[in-house]
């Protein structure tokens, strides 16, 4: 059930407020938490990631649907047996339990949000 927002708060948070972790699935990638549950959001978080640039994450599945923004550079998304070049201000929309991966080949590192529904999120990484 959505909650209103009559027992949700307003909440600002400043760039200056995230911190960039390495994800364990990929070396040259990182994760910042923008929003979440743990800041009042109630049923989405929304996450910044950077693909470093010569970066690749391999293939793997996630237990939610991913929404995402690209916000910057240019890399390839693998979904399922199609490879898509993205850009600044291109939108993907990955079902949970979708094959799926990236690969940045490019001389600048790639940024994109991602909004998932709050809960667990489990990565399974595929085998070559």
């Amino acid at each position: 059930m959505t909650e209103t927002t009559e027992t949700t708060e307003p909440r600002l948070r400043r760039g200056d407020e995230i911190e960039y972790e390495p994800v364990d699935a990929a070396e040259g990638l990182e994760k910042g938490v923008l929003l979440a549950d743990e800041h009042g959001a109630p049923n989405f978080a929304i996450r910044r990631f950077v693909l470093d640039a010569g970066a690749e994450v391999p293939k793997h599945t996630n237990a939610v649907e991913h929404e995402q923004y690209v916000l910057e550079g240019e890399y390839t998304v693998g979904i399922e047996d199609e490879e898509f070049e993205v850009r600044a201000g291109d939108s993907l929309l990955i079902p949970a339990g979708t094959v799926h991966w990236y690969r940045n080949e490019g001389d600048v590192p790639g940024a994109f949000l991602c909004a998932v529904p709050n809960g667990d999120d489990e990565i399974e990484l595929l085998e070559e």
